[in-house]
């Protein structure tokens, strides 16, 4: 079995690099379209927040597997190229970025109304109120959900390995297939994920209690 872990390691941990360059890039796209469809969502532009609100229900209702399919496919159908890393970043962007936008606006909202009228009384613009007042009290409010959805992005990278990207489940099941032993490899490989998972739950868990204390 000593032998078996030694040979497989190598190919799960150049899965493993795939599967962090791929959470890093989809983590930073989903957090800036999902804010981009919270102010949306709590603008009073009709038309913008019926957008996103359409957004939002629509891939927050269709599994993330139908997501990367549609991109993957869907570009190639129109006549266009598209690797597999780039299509799995969208992907999970995107169908990040409708639950991610959620949890942003429920912290926009718990942002008490008279800070927006005071700031507009002190002469700040709406945007100035947005990026100076509002959004550095909605980070503290959304930072453990936030990262929640992080979570659950980095565990839904495995299933970019459907559309035949070179990930670390795609790598853990090229193994399997190869030299069997399921129990072994499928277990290192939830092991890497957890390696991934549990660093940053911590950090979360003790940025929450630092905040409550102060």
């Amino acid at each position: 079995m000593n032998e078996l872990i030694i040979n497989s390691l190598p190919l799960l941990l150049k899965g493993l690099v795939v599967t962090l360059g791929l959470s890093v890039a989809a983590i930073i796209g989903s957090t800036l379209i999902g804010l981009l469809a919270a102010v949306l969502r709590t603008s009073k532009i009709p038309v913008g927040s019926q957008i996103a609100r359409l957004y939002i229900e629509l891939f927050r209702g269709s599994p993330v597997l139908i997501t990367l399919m549609f991109i993957y496919f869907g570009v190639a159908y129109f006549g266009y190229d598209i690797n597999l890393f780039a299509a799995g970043v969208i992907g999970l962007s995107i169908y990040q970025g409708a639950y991610i936008a959620e949890v942003f606006r429920a912290g926009i909202e718990a942002v008490p109304k008279g800070q927006r009228e005071v700031s507009w009384i002190l002469g700040l613009s709406k945007s100035q109120t947005f990026f100076s007042v509002i959004l550095p009290q909605t980070r503290k409010i959304v930072l453990p959900p936030l990262v929640g959805q992080w979570l659950s992005l980095i565990k839904d990278t495995s299933i970019v390995s459907m559309i035949g990207m070179s990930e670390l489940m795609h790598q853990g099941q090229a193994i399997v297939d190869r030299i069997g032993e399921p129990v072994v490899i499928y277990g290192l490989v939830a092991l890497l994920y957890f390696a991934i998972c549990y660093p940053l739950s911590r950090w979360v868990q003790h940025h929450s209690t630092r905040s409550a204390l102060l």
